[in-house]
């Protein structure tokens, strides 16, 4: 791998920017930090080449977009979590999917669009009953304490109905950015929407916060944090947010949420924890546990991993699975 200089520095910084809603998005980023558009383009040719970045793409917010998700855990015999794994990963709207140390041991996130018509519940439960799990628990996020961006959530912000153009605009900017000085132009081939609408529809999403950002993907460069955990604890349901609050503060966790309980399953504030070892991640919740006081936890560890994708935001292919389970739900009933 070629290392790379202060150039690729300063233009990683611009592509990790906010790259220009214009037709010629290049030619303004090497404005910005004088470079020629042709240089533009070929570093960063180079630089996915090398792995460091994976894609440059719009960055939507699933939930102003209409989507609804959840995760879930279920419980599957050790003799058939293969398979269950692989029917649950046929959904397309399936973006993670591990195994974990506890009975409950199949964990996966799954996403519908807001045109579903069965909805996240029976899509939940079809699933389930494909798998054969014994049991399934969804656990759709109550709050949002902290993402992986650090940044905090009170509530779903409101949803603004899409028009079938706008829909098809969002298809489009989900792909990787062409390297070529008019890059909207080639998504817009054969697309049947012009370049300009493409344009024009990403910035009205833009204001609207359906679309969040248009920036690159680069590959992590952390070095040393190959374990990660989930911690989930029991909370006092009245001081929830307090202690929601406080643990989400820590450095190390990226990702802290409140969800719901059940009878078998009493958790309901969970923290994604990293660090470079399972021994160390312990060491973490241990230390949260003696900062709030909460004694009543579990450390979660995936043991495999079955499944991890970006989700493809309206894809002709969750039409299709959606409306071949419909098909069979009808046949069942008569």
């Amino acid at each position: 791998m070629q290392d790379i200089d202060q150039r690729d520095r300063e233009l990683l910084g611009a592509l990790q920017g906010d790259i220009p809603l214009s037709s010629t998005p290049f030619a303004l980023i090497g404005q910005s930090i004088e470079m020629s558009e042709k240089e533009v383009i070929k570093r960063t040719e180079r630089l996915k080449r090398e792995g460091i970045v994976k894609q440059l793409c719009a960055h939507f917010d699933m939930r102003a977009l209409g989507y609804r998700s959840c995760l879930v855990a279920a419980q599957v015999s050790d003799d058939h979590i293969e398979q269950a794994a692989n029917v649950i990963n046929a959904h397309p709207g399936v973006t993670q999917n591990y195994r974990r140390n506890h009975d409950l041991n199949l964990w996966f996130t799954i996403a519908v669009a807001p045109s579903s018509k069965l909805g996240i519940e029976k899509t939940i439960d079809i699933l389930g009953g494909e798998a054969e799990c014994e049991r399934v628990r969804p656990l759709p996020t109550l709050r949002q304490f902290k993402s992986a961006d650090g940044s905090e959530t009170h509530g779903d912000g409101d949803y603004t109905p899409l028009t079938p153009g706008e829909i098809e605009c969002i298809r489009l900017l989900q792909k990787d950015l062409p390297l070529q000085p008019r890059p909207f132009d080639a998504l817009a081939r054969d697309s049947g929407i012009d370049a300009d609408e493409i344009i024009t529809t990403a910035k009205s999403l833009c204001k609207r916060g359906q679309l969040r950002r248009f920036t690159a993907v680069v590959a992590s460069r952390k070095s040393g944090f190959s374990a990660s955990a989930m911690g989930v604890w029991v909370v006092p349901a009245d001081r929830a947010d307090e202690f929601g609050v406080k643990m989400s503060q820590h450095r190390a966790v990226s990702h802290c949420y409140l969800r719901p309980v059940y009878d078998d399953w009493p958790y309901n504030l969970y923290t994604i924890v990293h660090g470079r070892s399972v021994d160390e991640c312990e060491s973490i919740i241990n230390d949260l546990a003696i900062d709030t006081g909460i004694d009543e936890k579990r450390a979660l560890y995936p043991t495999k991993e079955y499944k991890k994708a970006r989700i493809n935001l309206f894809s002709h292919e969750a039409d299709e699975w959606e409306e071949a389970h419909t098909a069979s739900r009808a046949a069942a009933a008569s």
